[in-house]
């Protein structure tokens, strides 16, 4: 069998500035180490900001594969305003069901909830490759005046200090050095930067390892996941398998223990592998290979994300297995997180402590993630005979007994809010029978013009306001600070409903759209308090 391609690959010639004595001459704000989609991202995020950055990749094209194969609902709404949502959505497949199976049995019927009123499906599978290339599509239309993508270029040192960083880079026409006055490290699990920082993952790594390979099938199975444990294709262990857009399916296989990885990723026994299972579970179709990768499960995490100037972010930062699609996600949150507290260091309206809530917050979702990975990984690959016990017992009862089914959820990815974040303002939940509580994520919906909210939220802060005419034509933004831009709504409305509002209820939106504050009634220095509150970095 032969390997089809995904799409051509746009290759991308390396080039350099014109340097002085091997130096790059000029200082730039923001250094972002890795063009994958996070650091991508963070480009976007930052431009949105107004803040110039360079970015760093080593490869010469978007990543090849699907690497990342889904995203949430909460990651397109965080690519909505950087111009990659809809090209995503054209090319995802949203998906609202799975299925498991033991042996060939099937023992659990997932059903993934859906939000009647949300912008975005609750789940979209997509390969990461589209992902990276839309997004350097966004730049290119959108922020090509503020965003350098420097291909080929790979970092291969790193000097930090009180004022920046200094960075030595490779290149086919030659090395150089550039300084910084912030760096941001989205270098993935390997991390270059990490190691110059001498910083050190902590948490737990698997045994067990898996082999991902995409294929070509005209399939008119249903999309959605599929789980099998212990399948006569891979006994004694677990198989996943994932439809794609255009007739792409992903397989993810666990080895078996003692199985050689170098001997087991080879083409020939991968697709004997995928023809033993196709076999099993009755598909005709005709198939080609596209892509082959091995992957190892692990939930490790950083316990600072800030060094001084130099913050990481996504797999650079934290690591999580690949069940339960938190991987990506989490990486589009940390952007999410960052890029407004980084701009506002830089622009001069932030204290340095807003920017230390980034760890603060983004470490406390990435342990709520990893304490649900774990048990995932755990249940997909038992880490010790008691748990393997443990898996054949739920599954042999499964079937019959449908209290048991629970324990077989593959706890797919849910948007973490920060509840003990620095940074939100005393509140009175019990006045709020619905609508987000402080630290989390705005609950999307239909403003009073049709457009949903979601398209509405950040750059700035963002105050809605229920029926509140004196807030209209009032200034909302700190002098020298953040904007805030006032968007009105109906208590009476669609939206005002999800948010329990009556007339003059503001809710105070972050620029990443979490909950900042929410009150029955709020004037314009009872907003600007909390602005200025938020950009000193919080309760003290």
């Amino acid at each position: 069998m032969e390997f089809v391609s995904y799409f051509d690959y746009q290759r991308h010639p390396a080039r350099q500035p014109a340097l002085q004595a091997g130096r790059d001459p000029r200082t730039h704000a923001v250094a972002i180490v890795g063009g994958g989609p996070v650091g991508l991202a963070m480009a976007i995020a930052l431009a949105r900001q107004g803040i110039a950055s360079v970015v760093l990749e080593a490869d010469d094209s978007v990543c090849t594969g699907s690497r990342a194969g889904c995203l949430t609902s909460r990651s397109l709404e965080i690519l909505e305003p950087m111009g990659a949502a809809a090209a995503v959505m054209q090319q995802g497949l949203p998906w609202a069901e799975g299925w498991s199976y033991h042996r060939t049995e099937e023992v659990l019927h997932l059903e993934v909830p859906q939000d009647p009123m949300a912008t975005f499906p609750r789940l979209v599978n997509i390969q990461q490759c589209y992902i990276e290339q839309f997004l350097v599509d966004a730049i290119d239309a959108r922020h090509a005046e503020l965003i350098d993508i420097r291909w080929q270029t790979r970092v291969d040192a790193l000097r930090s200090d009180a004022e920046g960083a200094e960075l030595d880079v490779s290149t086919p026409l030659g090395d150089y050095t550039l300084r910084a006055d912030w760096v941001v490290a989205t270098d993935g699990a390997r991390s270059t930067v990490r190691k110059e920082l001498g910083a050190r993952f902590v948490g737990t790594r698997y045994d067990g390892q898996y082999v991902i390979a995409d294929i070509k099938m005209a399939s008119a199975m249903p999309p959605g996941r599929r789980a099998w444990f212990d399948p006569p294709s891979n006994p004694g262990a677990t198989l996943l398998l994932h439809k794609h857009k255009d007739d792409l399916w992903r397989f993810d296989y666990q080895l078996h223990d003692g199985e050689d990885p170098d001997e087991a990723v080879q083409p020939e026994n991968v697709l004997e592998r995928i023809r033993s299972h196709l076999a099993l579970i009755g598909e005709p179709a005709p198939w080609q290979p596209v892509w082959i990768s091995l992957y190892r499960a692990s939930c490790l995490t950083l316990e600072q994300y800030r060094h001084g100037r130099v913050l990481l972010a996504g797999d650079a930062a934290h690591l999580v297995p690949i069940f339960g699609v938190r991987g990506l996600n989490s990486g589009f949150e940390d952007v999410n997180n960052l890029a407004w507290k980084l701009a506002g260091a830089i622009r001069g309206w932030a204290d340095a402590r807003l920017l230390d809530t980034y760890t603060t917050e983004r470490l406390f979702a990435m342990r709520e993630n990893m304490r649900h990975a774990s048990k995932s990984a755990e249940f997909m690959a038992p880490p010790a005979p008691a748990f393997a016990l443990m898996r054949s017992a739920v599954l042999g009862l499964a079937a019959r007994h449908p209290w048991v089914r629970r324990l077989i959820d593959p706890r797919q990815s849910t948007t973490v809010g920060y509840p003990e974040s620095p940074l939100n303002q005393p509140a009175a939940p019990a006045e709020f029978a619905a609508g987000p509580a402080s630290g989390f994520a705005f609950v999307d919906g239909p403003l009073d013009d049709g457009t949903p909210l979601c398209r509405r939220i950040g750059p700035g802060f963002t105050a809605l306001a229920f029926d509140a005419p004196a807030l209209a034509g009032r200034p909302l933004g700190v002098p020298g600070g953040a904007p805030v831009q006032l968007l009105p709504a109906a208590a009476a409305g669609a939206l005002g409903e999800r948010y329990d509002a009556r007339p003059g209820t503001v809710y105070l939106f972050r620029p990443d759209g979490n909950l900042l504050a929410r009150w029955r009634a709020a004037d314009a220095a009872t907003i600007q308090a909390a602005v200025r509150l938020c950009c000193e970095g919080g309760a003290r």
